[in-house]
């Protein structure tokens, strides 16, 4: 509404220029020609019949472009609403899936190969596709940049750090107060950012390893 009133208040400012330019020229010709035939006794003046048109195509350009605008923003902010909410259910389900596999370490249940090769495959999926929103910078850690293949003996503990390393991320400051930051907390907050970055991209590469390592254990169906 408050671009089509602004394309209309456009209009009427043209409008008035132009009869305003109109009514100056008026006098300004008539001191040119003061020999020149008396009011009214000459040919009418030459009024463009396409004006009004020329006018409305300006109005209706105007508005198509204000309504493409809205479109692209309304466009923008759908991508943005869906990117949060997808950003929300992987956050809440990778913790589900952490408290699923904590919950049966504690319970010491001998392990299950094919149920935890789906859980990690679940996480590594949604930690990735976080990851696609956050930009995670790669950390200098050599270990967490290329981490060995987990072996069957320590697979447990390997379990019990892809738990730490959720918790830690899930539960960084960065990512529960970036709205509320104080410039005098701008360093801490990059310290945050900074660990859940590298909780993050440590979480899809043992998850992966996890993964690979459960899904060649966990024999046929």
């Amino acid at each position: 509404m408050s671009c089509e009133v602004t394309s209309r208040r456009n209009l009427a400012h043209l409008i008035v220029a132009g009869i305003f330019s109109v009514c100056l020229a008026g006098p300004a010709l008539a001191q040119q020609n003061p020999t020149g035939p008396p009011s009214g006794a000459g040919p009418p003046p030459n009024n463009n019949p396409n004006l009004q048109d020329r006018f409305r195509q300006v109005d209706e350009s105007k508005l198509r472009s204000a309504e493409l605008d809205v479109g692209v923003e309304e466009a923008n902010q759908k991508r943005v609403q869906a990117a949060i909410l997808n950003m929300k259910e992987d956050f809440k389900r990778i913790q589900v899936l952490r408290n699923d596999i904590a919950r049966n370490l504690v319970a010491h249940k001998p392990l299950d190969y094919r149920l935890i090769s789906d859980q990690t495959a679940e996480i590594n999926k949604r930690a990735d596709r976080l990851n696609v929103y956050m930009l995670a910078k790669a950390t200098e850690d050599k270990e967490q940049n290329n981490p060995s293949d987990v072996k069957s003996e320590e697979m447990i503990e390997a379990l019990v750090k892809l738990c730490k390393l959720i918790d830690s991320f899930t539960e960084n400051p960065a990512l529960k107060n970036a709205a509320t930051v104080e410039a005098k907390e701008i360093e801490k907050a990059k310290e945050d950012k900074a660990r859940a970055d590298r909780d993050l991209l440590a979480i899809v590469k043992l998850s992966e390893s996890i993964h690979k390592k459960s899904d060649s254990l966990k024999g046929p169906k």
